[in-house]
């Protein structure tokens, strides 16, 4: 008999704790539900900044995508810069190779300055008159200063 009866409070403990369970108790001590509480604000509050976070990444992997992309661009102009400078100083090459061909086989021509002549004027009188100025002095048109008397 006794363990009928240990059984049956076993039995209505497990009943009115499942019934307490199931209908809802909304009895909480006021400092548990003071936790509660706090444990609600904190949870928005994560869950605000998870989303802030979330957006920050988004837009920083947008920035990352557009940047890759800037990279990829300025690598292929890179590499057709380098192969058109490449072209370029191998034409130089070959024109240079050219003029270099070019001025060996041209013949040297002797430099050669042409004679001055002499004069054959005496350098005695002559039959002109000197004005006494020098043939390279040019006459000025401008008009002479005026002197002005205080």
């Amino acid at each position: 008999m006794l363990i009928r009866s240990r059984r049956a409070v076993r039995g209505l403990f497990v009943l009115g704790v499942s019934s307490m369970l199931l209908t809802g108790c909304d009895f909480w001590p006021p400092a548990l539900q003071a936790q509660i509480e706090q444990l609600h604000a904190e949870a928005q509050q994560a869950a605000a900044d998870k989303a802030l976070l979330q957006n920050q990444l988004n837009a920083a992997n947008k920035a990352k995508e557009e940047l890759q992309i800037r990279v990829e661009d300025l690598t292929r102009v890179n590499k057709e810069k380098s192969a058109m400078i490449a072209n370029l100083e191998h034409t130089m090459a070959a024109a240079r190779e050219r003029a270099a061909k070019a001025v060996k086989t041209t013949p040297a021509k002797p430099a050669t300055k042409p004679a001055v002549k002499k004069s054959t004027k005496p350098a005695g009188k002559s039959g002109v008159k000197s004005t006494g100025r020098s043939a390279t002095q040019k006459k000025s048109n401008a008009a002479p200063a005026k002197r002005v008397s205080p």
